[in-house]
């Protein structure tokens, strides 16, 4: 079973309120960029004196009647292709765009022209002269202000994803944070918890007569412990080296309580000891079988650890001979729902904890990695 926490979907009202949002900024949007190029185009050609103060009133509505024809298509048609191509061929797309442009820029001198003469602003027998002379201008200011918009617009959507990527990774960053903070604080709970700390106490106190040098060597594991709860790596991650020493340590501790009653062994390879693992992650499946295992039977519990490299994938595994249990009982306080959710930020997908029934033994494995 795989620990990947499904989001909750986000329902069909939000969709439509985002939806129709979107739509209505790209209105406001478009209708701002007609009137601007109008604007500008007047003024440019008022400045070079190619308007007639006596066809000034036929001349800005051509003006507007050319932006807008232009201008609509060539809007539609840019954010088009960006969002097809522009990640398909990020260096291509500049070129892609100009030839939109191009024929943008002729379809809509066409259409306006042929609306003029409908209106009577441009004569029918001047038809083609007035395209030949328009159409140049159109492309000069259209790939002028298309490319320009076009580049303005990729930075500002290159900008917001940028923004949305790093808030999105600043709250992962923080519930992890917090999560590992949570699995410290009951690791740490869980060691002064008063049952254990007296039962560990007692043990130590009992060896002192018999095997002073054990004793002294179980509260140098103790303060270990205590101490490694208090204090995981706050980058999230420790060398595996670490971690299983913290669970031997943890073994032998419950192991002067418990005597023969706990065997374990662990097989893991030297060359995996300097890899990052979550902290408390294996002392957690670990503890998990002293407690429910171990602690509940007469004939208590063999704990086997191993580990293995596949690929480019760590896989860490926890056998027990007990009866077994399933993730479905797991409450997210749980420190193995505590873990699930500390994988799953800190992997992703890839990371896994699943619990199996094997040659009638319990299996842990936990897979992430490496």
């Amino acid at each position: 079973m795989s620990n990947k926490i499904c989001p909750t979907p986000p329902s069909l009202a939000d969709d439509q309120q985002s939806a129709e949002r979107g739509f209505a900024s790209f209105i406001v949007r478009t209708i701002w960029t007609v009137l601007g190029v109008a604007l500008l185009i007047f003024l440019i050609f008022l400045s070079t004196r190619q308007i007639r103060l006596s066809r000034i009133g036929s001349q800005v509505v051509a003006i507007f009647v050319y932006s807008a024809l232009i201008a609509i298509p060539s809007i539609l048609l840019l954010n088009w292709v960006g969002h097809r191509f522009g990640e398909k061929y990020p260096r291509a797309i500049i070129a892609i765009h100009a030839l939109m442009l191009v024929l943008t820029a002729v379809a809509g001198t066409f259409a306006g022209d042929l609306l003029l003469q409908l209106v009577g602003i441009v004569s029918r027998g001047f038809f083609w002269s007035e395209f030949q002379w328009t159409l140049p201008f159109s492309i000069v200011i259209s790939l002028t202000f298309g490319l320009s918009i076009a580049s303005f617009e990729t930075m500002r959507y290159k900008l917001q994803a940028a923004t949305l990527e790093l808030r999105t990774r600043q709250v992962d960053q923080e519930r992890a944070n917090k999560l590992l903070a949570e699995a410290r604080l009951s690791s740490l709970e869980s060691r002064i918890h008063p049952h254990f700390l007296f039962n560990t106490l007692n043990s130590i106190a009992a060896l002192i007569p018999s095997d002073p040098v054990r004793a002294e060597d179980t509260v140098g594991k103790l303060a270990s412990l205590l101490r490694f709860s208090l204090n995981a790596n706050q980058s999230g991650l420790v060398p595996l080296r670490t971690e299983l020493k913290i669970v031997r340590d943890y073994l032998e501790i419950e192991k002067t309580r418990f005597g023969e009653r706990i065997r374990y062994a662990i097989t893991v390879p030297e060359s995996l000891e300097d890899m990052k693992v979550p902290p408390l992650a294996l002392q957690s499946v670990v503890e998990n079988a002293v407690k429910h295992v171990a602690a509940q039977r007469a004939q208590g519990a063999t704990i086997q650890i191993s580990g293995s490299r596949e690929s480019d994938r760590i896989r860490l595994e926890v056998h027990d001979d007990g009866p077994g249990f399933t993730l479905d009982a797991i409450t997210p306080e749980h420190g193995l729902g505590n873990l699930i959710a500390r994988l799953e930020l800190l992997y992703g997908p890839a990371g896994q904890l699943e619990v199996a029934r094997e040659n009638e033994k319990t299996v842990v494995r936990l897979a992430f990695p490496a």
